[in-house]
């Protein structure tokens, strides 16, 4: 599912499935930006690196994940549809979304002046429709998704660990009666409690599923390639292609997120309290933030089984290739 909700003039925004983003760095790189006349991917490169971005290389620029607050919601959040949702900012007035300024007269002035960048993402848009749809193998690649889940998996574990040192600091303090002294007895003050103590989240299963998923990936993506070079029949490439189909969908479970089982899918999600804001193993991570170890450590282990069966698929479809 290819999304634009808001577009102006400046630089591409892209969020979306990490298995699209060697996709849609390819299609960056074939459209040239139209007031400096190098690449739409040339111009965000040196946007990022001038912002302080390692992005001097030549490697794929990241693409965001996506949260919520638009029409890929469904696709990608329920359904488990890969998805992309393409715009362009940065040098375009804002604080007209959504009132009575958001108008073509605004736009036209303000937005897009003369509709350069309009023109730019149909060219963007476009191409990624053709190209999914005339590929005879639908154009994904893991190796991306899968260094995207592995940097997930290094946040969600600094953060556990980072959440038990300062439950461990408060708990000490507490203990001191330290709140209690450093406070103006002369103001009205209550000292906070002590935490529960933060249990060790045995991530192993999720760790071992990474591993596997990187490797599965790495092999994919060289057998993809190889075989598009020599070509491949049309049989074949409608199996490799119903079990692409199945890689996001495999990302997502039918009982959902805690609290929220509409939302399905494993790796991204709005976060319960952040509004569109994204959340990356969002089962695991909340519950670091909210106190609810049990509920990390078992969503650390449905995240596990949900790569396991991605990495199924993508071993079966590189066996078909090969």
């Amino acid at each position: 599912y290819i999304n634009t909700d808001a577009s102006g003039r400046g630089f591409l925004g892209v969020g979306g499935s990490h298995t699209l983003e060697r996709f849609i760095n390819d299609i960056a790189a074939d459209v040239g930006d139209p007031q400096t006349g190098v690449t739409v991917q040339q111009r965000l490169r040196a946007a990022r690196a001038v912002g302080g971005d390692d992005v001097l290389g030549s490697g794929d620029l990241p693409i965001a994940p996506l949260g919520s607050g638009s029409d890929y919601t469904p696709f990608l959040q329920h359904l488990g549809i890969a998805s992309l949702n393409l715009g362009f900012g940065g040098e375009s007035g804002g604080g007209s979304y959504h009132s009575q300024y958001d108008s073509f007269e605004h736009y036209t002035r303000f937005g897009d002046p003369g509709f350069q960048y309009g023109v730019t993402l149909a060219k963007i848009a476009g191409r990624a429709t053709l190209r999914l749809a005339n590929a005879d193998v639908i154009p994904l690649r893991f190796t991306n998704f899968a260094d995207r889940v592995d940097g997930y998996l290094d946040e969600v574990k600094a953060l556990a660990e980072r959440v038990r040192t300062d439950a461990d600091r408060r708990n000490r303090l507490v203990a001191m009666d330290a709140y209690r002294l450093a406070a103006d007895p002369k103001e009205t003050y209550v000292a906070p409690d002590s935490l529960v103590p933060v249990p060790h989240i045995n991530f192993a299963p999720l760790e071992n599923a990474v591993d596997a998923l990187e490797r599965a990936a790495a092999a994919y993506d060289d057998a993809a390639a190889a075989a598009l070079d020599r070509g491949i029949d049309a049989a074949t490439a409608d199996r490799v292609n119903a079990l692409l189909i199945r890689t996001e969908r495999l990302m997502t479970r039918e009982d959902g997120l805690p609290r929220r089982p509409w939302f399905r899918h494993m790796i991204y999600a709005p976060g319960f309290y952040t509004g569109y804001g994204v959340k990356t193993l969002p089962g695991v991570r909340e519950g670091l933030e909210e106190e609810g170890y049990d509920e990390a450590e078992a969503f650390a282990g449905h995240i596990a089984d949900r790569l396991r069966a991605v990495t199924a698929a993508i071993r079966d479809a590189t066996v078909l290739l090969q």
